[in-house]
């Protein structure tokens, strides 16, 4: 059964939040929709934003990766869904992803429990395990949580997004939902590394390998986000250091210039090639370069992290296209090229690079492509890709030093 009320609202309710800091934030039903009701400006035209809430999300405010079996919804789509409604000054939207996260993913309080990784369509064992039995004339039939563990990446981003709806839509409760997640992340998803410093893990399971040894993931810390959330709670200067952590992450652990999925550290020794996945670079890693390329011009790490990257660059050029995979100890790419979302994902780094015609050829493939699928649809990931690389090139959104999200709606529209 659907809650009317999210997990924040009956902490507030409740009185759980005296301290005086966050005394000021409870705000009301009526209040909430009169901030809604008088949205500061309106939203710019953005086609493939549109698209993705048709084909991608339901109705109540789900992101469905549509081609997987369970007809999956993952954390991260959640998140990233956030962050496009907000840039693109969608409120219905990122209130009904919100809900649906909260009441779907976080038992119903995003202020106690950090999102579940994963829910979808459950097996006959998954759907007896989790107390939701299917229906004996449909086996599989039931819905819910598939994998509890958090994601980190989603958390950040998710966090990321309610602090700067807080501030862009003026709305005190997003800023306090979005103060309590990240101290949430900083609890229960870091860990002080010896020699490294306070630093991200991709969840709060499973990623101490020994007990001097982690699995990290380089595509989980964009530099904007850390940089905001370190901004956004000074009293807590573990996110500073963490930017400089997440900075180290990308920059150490590419010897030939292409990131990594995943990453081992081990007490004096730092980072090492990731057995499971024998340092391969592929759908984990593809986001980095994104990351990297949509980094402001005063970003100080911005032309370490472009410089680092340039013989990705180069591969693109060698070739009209970014590799699926790569062994990145290496530099031998697999046989496949990448999808359009790949494309989309590189588009902003060559620009960044200053390789305007290089970028333009990676659009212009991200979108035949995308012709090219059934319908005229790409799948989840490439659309994710997509709205974030090309969103940026068509200047929906920029980066200020500090991480703060400039929406176009706020700074101007683009000209069509």
């Amino acid at each position: 059964m659907r809650r009317t009320l999210t997990g924040l609202g009956r902490w507030l309710a409740a009185g759980a939040l005296a301290c005086a800091a966050l005394a000021p934030i409870a705000a009301t039903a009526a209040t909430a929709a009169a901030a809604a009701a008088a949205a500061p400006a309106p939203a710019c035209k953005w086609a493939d934003w549109d698209a993705f809430r048709q084909q991608l999300m339901s109705a109540d405010g789900r992101v469905i990766d549509r081609s997987s079996e369970q007809q999956a919804t993952v954390s991260e789509g959640q998140a990233y869904g956030l962050f496009f409604a907000l840039v693109a000054n969608d409120r219905a939207s990122f209130d009904k992803l919100l809900a649906w996260t909260e009441n779907n993913l976080a038992q119903g309080d995003l202020v106690s429990h950090l999102p579940a990784w994963i829910w979808g369509r459950l097996t006959p064992e998954q759907a007896a395990s989790a107390g939701h039995p299917a229906n004996p004339g449909n086996p599989g039939s039931g819905w819910g949580v598939i994998d509890s563990n958090p994601a980190s990446d989603a958390d950040l981003w998710i966090a990321y997004a309610l602090l700067e709806a807080g501030r862009l839509w003026q709305e005190r409760r997003f800023t306090a939902l979005g103060t309590l997640l990240a101290r949430r992340i900083l609890r229960e998803e870091t860990a002080l590394l010896p020699g490294l410093g306070r630093t991200v893990l991709p969840g709060p399971q499973g990623f101490r390998l020994g007990d001097k040894r982690w699995r990290l993931n380089p595509s989980y810390v964009p530099l904007q986000v850390m940089r905001r959330l370190a901004a956004a709670l000074p009293e807590e200067p573990a996110w500073q250091q963490m930017v400089g952590t997440s900075a180290r992450l990308m920059l150490d652990t590419a010897p030939r210039g292409f990131s990594p999925d995943w990453v081992e550290y081990e007490v004096g020794r730092g980072f090492l090639p990731d057995a499971a996945t024998h340092a391969e670079s592929a759908y984990n890693a593809i986001r980095v370069y994104l990351w990297v390329g949509t980094l402001p011009a005063d970003e100080p790490q911005r032309a370490a992290l472009l410089r680092t990257f340039t013989p990705l660059a180069d591969y693109v050029a060698a070739r009209g296209y970014p590799p699926e995979r790569i062994d990145t100890q290496t530099g031998q790419p697999g046989p496949n090229a990448g999808n359009g979302g790949f494309s989309a994902a590189v588009a902003p780094y060559l620009a960044a690079l200053g390789r305007a015609d290089q970028a333009a050829a990676q659009v212009r493939r991200t979108r035949e492509l995308a012709q090219r699928e059934p319908g005229g649809q790409a799948g989840y990931y490439t659309h994710v890709l997509t709205l974030f690389g090309l969103g940026y090139l068509d200047g929906q959104y920029r980066f200020a030093r500090d991480g703060a999200l400039l929406p176009a709606w706020k700074t101007g529209c683009p000209a069509r």
